[in-house]
């Protein structure tokens, strides 16, 4: 049955000329998404995530006309995944969108989850962040949290947040937030679980650059491999999701 689920999504796609084309539309879904959320319950809830392409979006959206359009006191913040890392480090998921964003707008700091990162152990640190989303969101035993939107990214090896290849954290299906060691990358990451994602109303990726194009084919065209290609199993169980892509990585996709 859940092969057949998955079998049965398909997700949006859509290729833009270059970076900044898709960061342009990014930057009017997030209000689009923005507005219908609060209209429809009053709040936004969001899952940010690293990378360029967001760093982009963020910064766009701190500048007019955006800027003006956004409202908010009414958004909610949080973060998909993070480095283990202090919030000051400029490794930090956290540190880049408070310089590109959470600096430059009047964003009520109670609005702001992020990630404690510092916490010498990274699994008390998921564990700390869980509670947190248990308390926001008011869940009850094996209930997820339902964001707004997720953005998300996607690494040449095919990771996303930081669910990466050959990690357990890929499989996971109870708990919302973990903590996997990823071997590459010789260090624990702090990530948002499947089916946390999967819960969101709409779930929008980013992928840019020719580097990720070999990648991208498998991921949207190739096989179910999720242990080699953990984005593959982000597939929303009761909601949207969207491929934003630019030319250079979307160039040997048949669709």
């Amino acid at each position: 049955m859940q092969e057949l689920i998955r079998s049965q999504v398909k997700p949006e796609i859509q290729v833009f000329a270059n970076a900044e084309a898709l960061t342009q539309a990014a930057a009017a879904e997030f209000v689009q998404q923005a507005h219908q959320a609060i209209q429809a319950r009053g709040r936004f809830t969001i899952a940010l995530s690293g990378g360029s392409t967001p760093k982009s979006l963020y910064a766009l959206l701190a500048t007019q006309p955006w800027r003006n359009q956004i409202p908010w006191n009414q958004i909610h913040f949080f973060w998909g995944d993070e480095r283990h890392v202090p919030p000051s480090d400029p490794s930090s998921n956290f540190r880049m969108t408070q310089q590109q964003l959470l600096f430059q707008v009047p964003i009520p700091q109670e609005n702001v989850y992020r990630i404690k990162a510092e916490n010498p152990d990274a699994k008390a640190a998921a564990g700390e962040y869980e509670q947190d989303l248990r308390q926001f969101f008011q869940l009850q035993e094996h209930q997820f949290p339902r964001f707004d939107l997720v953005l998300l990214g996607m690494g040449a090896n095919g990771h996303t947040a930081s669910l990466f290849p050959g990690t357990d954290a890929v499989h996971e299906q109870t708990r919302l937030v973990v903590a996997p060691w990823v071997e590459e990358l010789n260090s624990y990451r702090i990530t948002l679980t499947p089916p946390v994602i999967n819960n969101a109303v709409e779930i929008l990726f980013f992928v840019t650059g020719a580097e990720k194009a070999t990648t991208l084919k498998a991921v949207l065209e190739g096989g179910y491999q999720p242990d080699r290609l953990p984005a593959q199993i982000i597939r929303p169980t009761q909601g949207r999701v969207m491929w934003m892509i630019d030319q250079a990585a979307a160039h040997l996709l048949e669709t």
